[in-house]
């Protein structure tokens, strides 16, 4: 679990994020939504600790980020898995190096001990047998479960996710959802995912935050946002008049009332 206490951060004379409090749960996809410039990335590097708030704390599992010295951190960063929103991958390095990358880093293993790893993790994201082919030899999709294996490699406690699905079709994009979900209920990691997906928010939200201009405007599931009141929420969430429609049919839905052919089509006017 991480803990957002009371951030803020600012660069010059401008507030970029404005006493933000929110907690992150273990085992759970929490998602950190808003339009650019919201404060969602800024909000992301605080807790990864690229950047120092202005005031407020992180706790991990109850632990001040704040507080800690420079081992400390490094210790907890050991503990953080990192998928970029361009893979990141090493241009010059096939799948094996990439992957092994971390465990080169942090740990003192044989190599063959090493490799075993890299072949479990591969196995684990469906990338069986690609360890000599190097990212310029990948699809979109490839590369990201590529980098998603290299996050987990460490075995993190916590995973943080920017803009996962950026770049991929939507059928791709739906297999990397369901992939980090499923790594985050069978580890119980800690994930973050900082996303302006809505078919994203919708298949892995366990809990979403809101941001707009640097505050916390919303906080819920993906279960709760289809009838969220909040007009900025909705505004950014059901950007096109066909969004509405679908929500607007879905909340007809929930209520029990779709079936009835006047309600129908006073939704479909």
């Amino acid at each position: 679990m991480i803990e957002i206490r009371h951030i803020k951060k600012s660069f010059g004379d401008k507030i970029v994020i404005d006493d933000v409090s929110a907690i992150m749960q273990a085992g759970k996809c929490n998602l950190i939504i808003g339009t650019s410039g919201s404060g969602k990335t800024v909000l992301m590097k605080c807790m990864v600790g690229l950047f120092e708030p202005d005031s407020g704390d992180i706790l991990y599992n109850g632990q001040s980020f704040a507080k800690m010295n420079g081992e400390h951190r490094k210790e907890l960063r050991q503990q953080l898995g990192m998928l970029f929103q361009g893979s990141a991958l090493f241009d010059s390095m096939h799948v094996e190096k990439n992957v092994m990358f971390p465990l080169s880093m942090f740990t003192n293993d044989t190599y063959g001990q090493k490799l075993r790893r890299v072949n479990e993790v591969l196995e684990r994201v469906n990338l069986s047998g690609v360890n000599r082919k190097f990212p310029a030899e990948l699809s979109g999709g490839m590369k990201k479960r590529v980098g998603i294996a290299r996050a987990i490699v460490l075995n993190p406690r916590y995973l943080f996710c920017d803009e996962p699905n950026s770049g991929l079709d939507p059928q791709t994009s739906l297999l990397i959802d369901r992939l980090i979900k499923e790594i985050t209920i069978e580890y119980n990691i800690t994930t973050i995912v900082n996303t302006h997906d809505m078919n994203s928010v919708m298949e892995i939200g366990d809990n979403i935050i809101y941001m707009y201009q640097g505050l916390k405007e919303w906080e819920g599931s993906n279960k709760e946002i289809i009838f969220s009141s909040n007009k900025r929420l909705n505004d950014f969430i059901f950007a096109s008049e066909f969004l509405h429609d679908a929500k607007d049919m879905r909340m007809l839905e929930a209520r029990g009332k779709i079936g009835n052919d006047r309600d129908m089509n006073e939704l479909l006017k």
